[in-house]
């Protein structure tokens, strides 16, 4: 599928970047279907990947769409290209936001759930880069925006973040401040934020960093784990608690374990 930043209206006479999405994968519900999430794959991976895994979890009553970044040329890998949900150089907060590519991933993913029935609960996570864009997608259903103004209308039930961190992260209490409905959007959304202590790809203090900004800004019902001796990947540990809260946050039927 293709996305051209213009359809969402940056109102910029500059160059436009069409946006080639990969490959989506689904994992049906085996069981009753109550929720269904976007689950977003890190830099450089695909949607196959995650799918594997995902199938493999004691949530039957979940269904799972895996989708594909666009191969784009990243900063951090000196313009080589790679699927990418947006293009970044470091992580400082000092650096640049690809506001562009992050609204782009952010509407497509919106349009995956967007089908979903309308008694379907619906969450967005991810991993690392995905984890980014899932958050950045919570600041935009919190806004009711997107970074260039245009309407967000999903309407969020739960956000997972594994070892990743927060985009935009030190304009986004100017943002809220200037919303009506942000603090008390943020107040009802749940946020579950996982992280390793032995991260050395996004190290923990960007997982950690994160957590304060959001929780400062009003997202009160935010939980952040912290795992010893974990690194940039996933272990039965996080998974089985990621399967434990997205139980409880869905009030989804069958089993916890």
């Amino acid at each position: 599928m293709s996305y051209n930043s213009s359809s969402i209206g940056s109102g910029s006479r500059t160059a436009r970047r069409t946006f080639e999405f990969g490959r989506t994968h689904v994992v049906r519900p085996k069981g009753k279907h109550q929720a269904t999430i976007v689950w977003l794959h890190g830099l450089g991976d695909k949607g196959s990947s995650w799918s594997q895994l995902l199938e493999t979890l004691p949530l039957p009553n979940i269904k799972w769409i895996c989708p594909t970044a666009p191969t784009r040329p990243v900063a951090i890998f000196g313009g080589y290209p790679c699927t990418a949900w947006f293009d970044m150089g470091d992580l400082s907060e000092e650096g640049p936001d690809d506001l562009e590519g992050l609204d782009a991933s952010a509407a497509h993913v919106a349009n995956l759930l967007s089908t979903e029935p309308a008694d379907i609960k619906l969450g967005i996570g991810g991993f690392s880069m995905g984890a980014a864009t899932a958050l950045y997608s919570a600041t935009c259903r919190i806004l009711g925006q997107y970074g260039n103004g245009n309407s967000y209308s999903i309407n969020l039930s739960a956000v997972v973040g594994l070892s990743g961190w927060l985009p935009c992260s030190r304009t986004l209490k100017s943002r809220m401040d200037r919303s009506h409905d942000a603090a008390r959007h943020a107040a009802s959304l749940p946020i579950l934020l996982c992280h390793g202590l032995g991260d050395d790809v996004v190290a923990y203090k960007h997982g950690e960093r994160s957590a304060q900004v959001l929780s400062s800004v009003g997202f009160r019902n935010l939980t952040f784990r912290t795992y010893n001796g974990l690194g940039h990947y996933t272990v039965p540990e996080e998974t089985d608690a990621v399967c434990n809260w997205l139980t409880a946050m869905l009030g989804l039927e069958g089993s916890r374990s």
